[in-house]
């Protein structure tokens, strides 16, 4: 089930809302274990079996945990209940999501014929894993209370908001709010705003510019690509996967909020860098912050002595990093782009550079850091979104001009006229201009208000309106049953 979907908006979420706050409202315990059936029932909804894969994770994962609380005070104990949970979480990550891959470049490699089959991937596996890996991990380390109850620790890995797309909530961050959060009037309504405004994002924003970077990477394939087609589906691309996965997280959040359930922040303007080592600090920062804690840090870090250990250390957080967005080598090597990009940042000081000039000449370096960075993420978007690399290395030639495609076409200008404004928003919305221009509104309708006696509260219910109209307007694209993709949902 998605969340852009009718069914969850106008019956799934509803319905729970009603009875979590109605049949269940005095008992937490009643209140967690219904989360957890809503939770399974919207993981199900479509796949009933993938519930089963679900259920065994919670289980075993559970039960690593009693282990790992019991072994903390063993060093040798504890980092074989470790070592156990890793691979038990591993290797069902494996069969589910590598298998099919590993055994293809096998046979490839090797001629042979292995075959195991198709394999359906469960959805949001790698999310779930990873949670469920920092539940026993951070009850080692007595970051966080074990959950006794094995429905609660069960919450903790399924909770629907966060389920199949994030934010990967580490334990320690929430073990308290599973059974002592507060829910207030107060912060329903910023859930439902924080919601809504994610919503709109993906419904209006991801799925229209979808279109353009489909059509572009379509055309690319038939050999029908301009230079200024492929400029556009790459900067769709870009903007598509950010509100597609932004929007999806600002929804996980307002729904969390609307149980009492505070999550981390996902995404910070991560298209205003001026580093690919500040992109990944502000993109997906959930998953930036579980490598950094549970592999980087154990790793020694950035502070070990030798430089070829730190460089070490970033391979290996990056090639798992691209691994874990798919089973690709396009994957890998985007994973692998980025660890080269940010080694050479952090080998030559480029955070820096012209730090100690003039404030014209800081600006200037920030600007040229800035062209670099964002080239860099949008060339990786293009190999992330190819299927082969054949497909990204004939895309990134048509952009760069290094292939007989005219510069522009009919393709490209339509585009271009019909979604001037999409661009538009798009480009704006994705730095911190639209929130700065909205305080600067506010803050001076404030003033006049109290000049010609304008109620505060007026503003308040203006700001609500604009959010209904903005709901419906997009409401009415799943009604009438618009292109809604997804991309983290096969993550």
């Amino acid at each position: 089930m998605l969340f852009t979907s009718q069914i969850f908006v106008v019956c799934f979420l509803p319905a729970v809302l009603i009875l979590y706050y109605t049949v269940f409202k005095w008992s937490r315990l009643l209140q967690n274990i219904f989360l957890l059936l809503a939770s399974l029932v919207f993981y199900g909804w479509g796949e009933p079996w993938f519930i089963l894969v679900l259920l065994v994770s919670i289980a075993v994962n559970w039960l690593f945990g009693v282990l790992a609380a019991v072994s903390r005070g063993h060093k040798i104990a504890g980092r074989a209940v470790l070592a156990l949970m890793l691979t038990f979480n591993l290797t069902l990550m494996f069969i589910f999501k590598y298998l099919m891959f590993t055994l293809e470049n096998i046979n490839s490699f090797f001629g042979t014929d292995y075959y195991a089959g198709e394999i359906v991937l469960p959805i949001g596996i790698s999310f779930f894993t990873f949670q469920a890996i920092s539940y026993v991990v951070d009850v080692y380390r007595n970051n966080g209370q074990l959950q006794k109850n094995p429905f609660y620790a069960g919450l903790y890995i399924a909770f629907f908001p966060q389920l199949v797309a994030g934010p990967i909530i580490r334990y320690e961050s929430i073990s308290g709010q599973i059974r002592f959060r507060k829910e207030s009037l107060s912060g329903f309504s910023k859930g439902v705003t924080r919601f809504l405004m994610g919503f709109a994002k993906k419904i209006l924003l991801a799925n229209n510019l979808s279109l353009v970077a489909d059509q572009a990477f379509s055309l690319n394939d038939s050999g029908g690509l301009s230079v200024l087609m492929a400029w556009l589906g790459a900067l769709s691309y870009t903007m598509q996967i950010y509100f597609d996965f932004s929007g999806y997280s600002d929804m996980a959040i307002g729904l969390g909020r609307m149980f009492g359930f505070r999550f981390p922040e996902n995404f910070n303007y991560p298209y205003i860098a001026k580093s690919t080592s500040e992109f990944w600090r502000r993109w997906h920062i959930s998953l930036g912050a579980w490598f950094r804690d549970y592999l980087y840090f154990p790793l020694g870090g950035s502070r070990v002595r030798s430089k070829l250990r730190l460089v070490f250390n970033l391979f290996v957080v990056w090639l798992l990093t691209g691994l874990w967005h798919g089973a690709n080598w396009t994957f890998i090597c985007w994973g692998l782009m980025y660890f080269l990009s940010i080694s050479l940042e952090k080998l030559s000081g480029f955070a820096k550079w012209g730090a100690s000039r003039e404030l014209i000449w800081r600006r200037f370096f920030d600007f040229l850091r800035h062209c670099y960075t964002m080239l860099v993420v949008m060339f990786g978007w293009v190999l992330f979104r190819a299927e082969s690399f054949e497909g990204a290395s004939s895309y990134i030639r048509v952009m760069t001009g290094r292939s007989d495609r005219p510069f522009a076409d009919n393709y490209g200008i339509g585009n271009l006229q019909e979604y001037a404004w999409f661009f538009m928003f798009g480009i704006l919305f994705s730095t911190p201009v639209a929130p700065w221009l909205w305080e600067k509104i506010r803050i001076a309708l404030v003033r006049r208000g109290k000049t010609m006696r304008f109620p505060e509260f007026m503003l308040a219910l203006l700001y609500a309106a604009a959010l209904i109209i903005i709901f419906i307007a997009s409401f009415s694209y799943l009604v009438k049953g618009s292109y809604n993709p997804f991309i983290y949902y096969n993550f």
